[in-house]
Order: C-alpha cells, then structure tokens, then sequence
C-alpha cells in the first residue's frame, strides 16, 4: 500500500493581463503588484503546514508566485514545465474580445471546449490535459505521505479539478480557478481526488508589504 500524497495546487497571483482578460499562455509575464501581495498572503497563510517541496511552471508569473513559498519555507523552488499554461499560438497577447473579432471560428471552437482544437502554433485541451497529468502524478508519486505544492496557471488548475472529479475535459467550466486559491488534494496510484478548492480567505483584509527580499525571484530557464 502506497500512502496518499497530499498535494496544495497554486495558481499564480495576478497579472496586468489576467486584468486585460488578455491570453498569457507561454508568453513570459510578470506578477502585478497585487499578484505579489496575493502571493505574499498566500505564503504567509501555508507558513505553518508540513510542505515537503514546492514544484513550479518556469513561467515567470508561476515562478515568482511559488518563491513566496519557497522562501516561507525555507525550500528552493524545483522548475517542472509539464506545469507551464496551455499554449495559445495565435491567441496569446490578445483579449478575449479580439479573439471572437478576428478569429470567429476559431473562437467558437475554443469556447465550446473542442477536445481537439488547437489554435495554430497551439496546444489541444487533449495534450494539455495529457501533459498536466503526467507531471502532476509523476511529482506526486516521489512523496508518499508528504505534503507538496505544485504552483502553475488556470489551464493546469482546470485539468486537475477535472481529474479529480472524474469531469470530462470538455465539460462546461462552473468552478473558479482564482488567483493564488488554495486548492487541495490527494494522490494515490489510482489518481487524484478533490479535498478542497479555491479557498481565498487569505486574500481578504487590508493589503501588505510583499515580505520578499530584492533579487529573491530569480525564474528558471523559459525556454
């Protein structure tokens, strides 16, 4: 018998163009200034839990967020790019609304969650699931019976709460993938399954200093 793994799955803190309902996907983008409060409460409200190791997109807006952590726990940040956002080809730099203009049929495709659909230099919902799965399960397999956190983006978020709810990939999205939630879950050989999700009471209350010293965020290699 193998003992679960507990896993606390991060999204990153926020970004001017989450803010711009702009596409991010591989595209290199730094947190705001309310990203890194959101990641310093973030940290601050895990400070107290038996984390083993926290495992990171490289992705800076990831990378930076997961630092917060590191450093609340005295851990260094591992890189893992099976964690990296969905990659969106041509979306990527654009609003949502752009998208529907330019690319209308395109945008219908995306929107209704075709499983095969990839915009041009993209990736499918079937290889992001694929890949976010694969990675996740590979990382939790090395801790039994410890606690990790994985820190990535709002397309891995969705492909962990499905599996965790046994949700098709194509399904209508109802739950929120907030910026830097806590969500939890556990892991065994036979998958995953859902503990909690996007708890943000660390977010409420009055804004703080970010608590991280100058030249801490260094990202890995963004290739």
């Amino acid at each position: 018998m193998i003992e679960p793994t507990r896993i606390i799955a991060i999204r990153h803190g926020e970004t001017t163009w989450n803010v711009d309902t702009r596409i991010q996907g591989r595209l290199d983008i730094p947190l705001n200034a309310t990203g890194r409060q959101q990641a310093a409460r973030m940290a601050q409200a895990l400070k107290e839990e038996p984390i083993a190791a926290v495992y990171a997109s490289d992705l800076t807006r990831a990378w930076e967020t997961a630092e917060y952590l590191g450093l609340a726990h005295a851990l260094q940040v591992t890189p893992e790019p099976g964690l990296r956002e969905r990659g969106f080809g041509d979306f990527e730099g654009r609003t949502f609304a752009e998208i529907e203009a330019l690319l209308p049929e395109q945008s219908l495709r995306w929107r209704k969650r075709d499983p095969e659909f990839a915009p041009a230099g993209g990736e499918s919902l079937v290889a992001l699931n694929q890949r976010v799965l694969e990675a996740a399960g590979r990382l939790a397999a090395r801790h039994p019976g410890e606690l990790i956190a994985l820190v990535g983006h709002g397309g891995v978020m969705d492909v962990l709460y499905r599996a965790a709810t046994r949700l098709p990939i194509q399904a209508p999205r109802t739950w929120t993938l907030g910026n830097a939630a806590i969500n939890r879950l556990l892991w065994t050989p036979q998958g995953f399954s859902l503990v909690g999700w996007a708890d943000t009471q660390h977010l409420e209350g009055e804004s703080l200093d970010d608590g991280l010293p100058a030249g801490r965020l260094r990202p890995a290699t963004n290739a």
